[in-house]
Order: C-alpha cells, then structure tokens, then sequence
C-alpha cells in the first residue's frame, strides 16, 4: 500500500536535493541565469511539500493552502526558467494571472464554499498555464533542431498536463482525487506527478548540459585574443565553401592578410602593444567586411577572410578597402600611437582547386608574397601563369 504523507515527505528530499545540484550549477556558472530559476522552483516545490505535510498535524486548512501556493510558484518559477534559457522575455503578467486566479479558486472553495473538485481544477489550472506556455519554446527548434533536454522536457510537461486533465474529470465525474482522501488512486497520482517532476529536471540539466557543451565547442573555434575565428574554423568553413562550390559552379574568394612590420612592433614597444594591434587591425577590418564574410586569424599576425559568392574582382575590392582604412588609421597616427600597415593577397576558387582548400590558401599566400615583393603595404591577385605556347619561328619549323 502506498502511504501519501511518505511520498510527500519523498517529494522534498528529492526536490531538496535536485535545488542543491542547480545551485551548484549556479555557482559553477553564474551567467547561466536559467538555473537560478530552476534552483528556486526546486526549492520552493520542496517547501510547498512540507507546508502540505504539516495538515498531518494541524487542523486546519492553512497548510494545505501554503503548500498549494508553493507547488505553483513552483511551476511558474520552472517555465520562467525555460524562457530565460531561450533568451526569452518572461511572461510575468500572464504567469501571475493564472496562479492569482488558481490560488483564488483554491481559496475560495476551501474556505468560503468547500467544493474539492472545482478546488482541484483551479489548483491544476495554476501548475498548467505557465507549462503551457513555456511548451511552444521546447518544441520550437534552435540552430535547426529540438535538443534531446528539450524533447525530454516536453514529452513530461505533456503528460504532466494529461494527468491535471485526467484527475480534474475523474472528480468532476464524482471521484475523490484530493489529498484529504488520500486513498490509493490518489497516491498513486502523486507518486506519477513526483516521478515527471524529477524526470523534468532531469530534461533540464540535460538542456543546460547541450548548451554548455555547445558554447565550448563554439569557445574551440575563436581565436582567444581578437575574439574572430581561429585556425580551425577557417578551416572548417573553407571545406565547406569549396564543396559548395564545386556543386554549384559559383566561385568564392579568399583574402589573405600579413601585418607588415609586425616582428619590430614587438621588439620596439613590447607584445601587449603587438596584441593590441592585433585586436585594433581587427576591428578596422570587421568594419569593411558584409554579412556572412567570415575573419580568422590563423596564427601571430597572419588572418584570412572568406568572401562566400565574390568573385576576383569583388574580392579586390573588398582588399582595398581594408588597406584604405588601415592607411587612414596609420595617417591620423600621433604620440604613441602605432601606424599598422598590411599586405594582402588575393585568390580566387577555381575548378582546379576544387574540394582541396590548401591549394586556395596556397594561391591566396603566392599573392601575398608579390604584394610584399612590391613594397609592401598593398594588395596583389592570384594570377596563374599562361601555359607556355611554341614559338613563332618553331611552329613555322613545325609545319613547314
């Protein structure tokens, strides 16, 4: 037989013990501000418990009331956590429109007009709405899919809801699914209603777990000083941008980018100002680049950018704008200021590089290096050499 009191007094060991894991959580992470949330449903869901517990030893109907208020602060304290999560504005009004009006219904049919099955409908109806609400966040898919947390958190907070719907029918067609009955049906729902709650925020620790490994592999692919994308990534998009290209024909550029004098930057003012070089060239050439350009640095004072759909020309064009307003910068240079001068090489894809990116690289690093050999401070393009042809006197020798 199940015993009620000792499922409750289960509810708040557990939901005690889950609080503790989201407030280490929320120390480990303290800009995760989901788990704050999470932290106090968990624990406001645990003194909602023992406040009911208390109606064991008191006559009265004042425990049963707190624990009604705990219990669906809980909920909206869960949702309003998961809205957060998603970097949504939390809909405090409407949240504390339901559990005002559910704790009235609780309330008033206790108190004023003792009426246990519209009283359970109103104190369903206060842990539903918020879940609701949150329900269309958790299956709305983010960077193209729904996490398995998420999945997991919905599938619950469904049958959560199925079993509000199932027990406020089961007393309106004249069953007794209340605490005050605590018969076996009922304890049976509150030991279905612990196991979701647990399993719920299990959904959310897996959530915030995808997150978590999401934004370190994201951290993998910047670079630590200037915040662009690092080696790796430029990589990983090069890969890509050339399979597309070899698809669709469509041809893209690549621009590679060599901080002229950068070894005696170093040497004459230190490598705090070499790094603060770095992060200031970083800032001009984000300000010359469209949506979608992607800029790495790909080690000491090399960069790359890709420019998806650009052609040689086009991506000439956006060379010289770098190095105009790098020139610029370098002309309005007084005191201690550091003028920064660049060379940049441009190439192309071509059928001939096809799905092998280091060949582009290679082509983009041939221009750099003709920029250099002309004085540096400029740009140059990838011009493959003509294929050598016989010559005149020779073909003439030849057909002859």
């Amino acid at each position: 037989m199940l015993n009620v009191p000792t499922l409750w007094m289960v509810f708040v060991v557990n939901f005690s013990a889950l609080g503790l894991i989201w407030a280490y959580v929320t120390r480990s992470y303290p800009k995760f501000e989901a788990a704050r949330y999470w932290m106090a449903s968990s624990f406001v869901g645990a003194a909602g418990a023992m406040a009911a517990l208390v109606r064991l030893f008191v006559d009265s109907s004042m425990p049963l009331i707190f624990g009604a208020v705990g219990v669906i602060a809980a909920s909206c304290l869960a949702a309003a956590g998961i809205h957060r999560f998603y970097d949504r504005p939390v809909s405090w009004r409407a949240m504390t429109a339901a559990a005002i009006v559910s704790l009235a219904g609780v309330v008033f049919f206790k108190v004023v007009y003792d009426q246990m099955q519209l009283r359970m409908m109103s104190y369903s109806l206060g842990q539903a709405v918020p879940l609701l609400l949150a329900l269309r966040l958790l299956l709305s898919p983010q960077d193209g899919r729904v996490s398995p947390g998420a999945w997991l958190s919905s599938i619950v907070i469904i049958t959560i809801i199925a079993i509000f719907i199932a027990r406020t029918v089961g007393n309106l067609l004249g069953g007794d699914f209340s605490s005050v009955a605590g018969g076996q049906a009922h304890a049976v729902m509150v030991l279905g209603l612990l196991f979701l709650s647990m399993t719920l925020n299990f959904g959310f620790l897996l959530m915030a777990m995808d997150r978590l490994r999401n934004e370190v592999a994201h951290l993998a692919l910047l670079d630590d000083l200037t915040g662009v994308a690092n080696r790796r990534h430029l990589l990983q998009r090069l890969v890509e941008e050339c399979a597309r290209s070899e698809r669709s024909g469509e041809s893209f550029s690549l621009l590679v980018i060599d901080l002229d004098g950068f070894k005696t930057i170093n040497d004459t003012h230190g490598h705090a100002a070499g790094d603060a070089c770095l992060q200031h060239f970083t800032l001009m050439a984000q300000t010359r680049l469209r949506p979608g350009d992607m800029l790495a640095r790909t080690g000491g004072d090399e960069f790359c950018v890709v420019l998806p759909s650009s052609s040689l020309r086009e991506g000439a064009l956006i060379a010289r704008r770098i190095l105009e307003v790098c020139r610029q910068d370098a002309a309005g240079c007084s005191g201690n200021d550091i003028p920064i001068a660049i060379s940049i090489g441009v190439a192309e894809w071509d059928r001939g590089v096809g799905q092998f990116p280091d060949r582009l690289i290679a082509h983009a690093d041939h221009a750099l290096y003709a920029a250099k050999k002309n004085g540096k401070n400029d740009f140059a393009v990838y011009d493959p050499a003509p294929p050598l042809s016989p010559e005149p006197v020779e073909a003439a020798r030849k057909f002859a």
